[in-house]
């Protein structure tokens, strides 16, 4: 990955293929769907685990109204291609009526081999997530600002939930994608390593022992990407507001810079370094915007507090970066709340309403299907409301 300019960034969109008037998952997406969308929109749509899974991943940006633009049309091109084979294009962590037990894995050799050797925990993983790639300038060690940025990550998962709901039942959590990666091993937040050169050295230890093919299987919350040059986030969910997953993006890359522009000694570490940021992100998880999370001195700091002492962090470098304006949208998630915030109000009026549980969870797909693509033809669209 790399651009000509500083701080080049990546926006990858993970999606949910659904079928509209049941609003279920597909659990059979014809092949000619990937073919025609890599054809017609170029080698940015790729397969995930699940054939009903698909994922945007944008070209390398130095704008984020540029990036804003070409995702926008990819979300509507896919949309659009999805429609002409009676599927729908829908932005969530989870799907809210989605049971894994119907999906089936993606016919190619690698996704094959993870369902051999996850089994089911592989075949459980119907989640979607948002990863944000940025590109530090030369001489920047990549883990060593990975550590720098690693308080912040409940923060950056906080602003992202949109997965209240698994097997059709109210989770209780903000982020059951979160729980539901943990599964997984080599996942959440990662050890402090002194350096790329230590974190190399680990990775090469797990390949030579056999426990993974290459770096590409560390699938922590934070790493250093094994393909680009950069520093890839990953704890976000999936994001049904486009302008969400840029305003996420924008303050990720603003971070970055801010730590490469200020060298400084790696943060102290102690045993408890790396559990109290996981407790974090439990709270993150659990509560969304509405945790309170605390430091090494025990001292508690609100989600909204932590988020408006990181933009006064950034400030100058959203200013060079030309991000004030997507940051400027952190207000509108902390104002309405994130697409858990959303989907959690819907179902609770419907039940409130006496709508059954089933009826409630139509209505919260509705919207999803809505709010991820607002411009896509009306032909596409569906209900406002569930009906049946």
């Amino acid at each position: 990955m790399s651009a000509q300019c500083d701080y080049s960034f990546g926006i990858e969109e993970e999606f949910f293929l659904v079928r509209p008037h049941s609003r279920l998952l597909a659990t059979q997406v014809p092949t000619r769907l990937l073919k025609r969308a890599r054809a017609e929109l170029g080698d940015s749509i790729e397969s995930e685990l699940l054939q009903a899974q698909i994922e945007i991943a944008s070209p390398v940006q130095c704008d984020i109204a540029q990036a804003r633009r070409q995702l926008g049309e990819l979300r509507r091109g896919l949309s659009a291609l999805a429609h002409e084979h009676g599927l729908a294009l829908l932005a969530a962590g989870t799907h809210p009526l989605g049971q894994w037990r119907e999906q089936s894995p993606t016919d190619k050799p690698r996704y094959r081999q993870l369902v051999e050797d996850f089994q089911i925990v592989a075949r459980r993983s119907q989640v979607c997530g948002l990863h944000v790639h940025v590109q530090l300038p030369d001489g920047v060690d990549r883990v060593q600002a990975m550590n720098r940025a690693m308080p912040w990550l409940p923060l950056l998962l906080a602003l992202s939930t949109s997965s209240p709901f698994w097997d059709r039942s109210n989770s209780g959590l903000m982020s059951y994608r979160q729980a539901m990666y943990d599964e997984w091993p080599r996942t959440g937040i990662p050890d402090f390593f002194a350096g790329q050169a230590e974190y190399d050295a680990f990775a090469d230890l797990l390949v030579r022992a056999g426990a993974i093919s290459d770096a590409g299987s560390l699938w922590w919350a934070i790493r250093p990407s094994p393909n680009f040059p950069t520093v890839e986030l990953r704890i976000a969910d999936a994001c049904t507001h486009l302008d969400d997953s840029l305003a996420i993006a924008a303050l990720f890359r603003c971070l970055m810079r801010h730590i490469a522009r200020h060298p400084a000694p790696a943060p102290p570490c102690d045993a408890g370094t790396r559990r109290l940021i996981d407790e974090n992100r439990w709270r993150a998880k659990r509560s969304g915007l509405q945790a309170e999370f605390f430091d090494a001195q025990g001292r508690v700091e609100p989600a909204l507090a932590q988020l408006r002492r990181l933009r006064e962090l950034v400030a100058e470098d959203a200013a060079a970066l030309d991000c004030t304006a997507a940051l400027a949208h952190l207000d509108t998630i902390a104002e309405r709340g994130t697409s858990a915030h959303t989907q959690l109000a819907i179902y609770r009026e419907q039940r409130q309403a006496g709508a059954s549980r089933n009826t409630a969870l139509k209505a919260v797909v509705d919207w999803l299907l809505r709010a991820t693509v607002p411009a896509a033809d009306a032909s596409s669209r569906v209900p406002a409301t569930a009906t049946h």
